[in-house]
């Protein structure tokens, strides 16, 4: 991660909100989705430098400030009739700020992805609402969705394979992560799911 680019993005949008012409509700909504993501960047990697998966994240490292700061901006980003991606996937980011791991949480997660998929389908964001839906009706109704999915050409979809897979058919958990661990590019990446098959794999 680029931190110092990220913080610029959000210094620019800060500006944009700051001027009455450019002061739009997906502008807020925008800036309160950088501040979410943004909260969670010291919790996202180790101090090796290793990428902390999200459920293993050390929530005290979360940045309150800027979580308050995008639910504020998410609320002006309320005005108004329409209703952008950045709504929808800062309300995402919203609940990812959320330190308990209720049903609540998931379900509300698993909605917002619902909605983002009928205004802007993408495969990325079909991928990433099967981990909510297995949250809120279990691994294997979220595996009966990721098959009919399309494998993409990159390890996301196998990684969560893996995911979805552990406790479920474990042959498949280690097939799915071997296969992210191929198609893997980044050396964090590669660690991470090393470290996830290296778990997998121990009797």
């Amino acid at each position: 991660m680029r931190k110092e680019i990220c913080m610029e993005a959000i210094r620019l949008c800060v500006m944009l909100v700051e001027n009455a012409a450019t002061n739009k509700p997906q502008v807020n909504a925008l800036l309160a989705l950088m501040c979410f993501h943004a909260s969670r960047f010291d919790a996202r990697t180790d101090p090796s430098g290793e990428l902390v998966l999200y459920g293993e994240q050390d929530t005290t490292r979360w940045n309150a400030v800027l979580i308050a700061k995008g639910g504020y901006f998410l609320q002006c980003a309320a005005a108004g009739d329409r209703l952008s991606r950045y709504h929808l996937e800062a309300g995402i980011a919203y609940w990812h700020t959320r330190k308990e791991d209720s049903r609540e949480k998931w379900q509300s997660i698993l909605d917002f992805y619902d909605q983002l998929l009928k205004l802007h389908y993408s495969p990325v964001v079909a991928l990433n609402r099967l981990f909510a839906l297995s949250k809120v009706k279990g691994k294997k109704a979220a595996i009966r969705e990721m098959e009919a999915l399309p494998p993409e050409g990159n390890h996301f979809y196998f990684a969560l394979m893996g995911e979805l897979y552990d406790g479920v058919d474990q042959r498949k958990a280690v097939e799915g992560l071997q296969k992210a661990l191929q198609l893997a590019r980044t050396a964090a990446d590669q660690q991470t799911i090393r470290k996830r098959l290296t778990a997998l794999q121990q009797p």
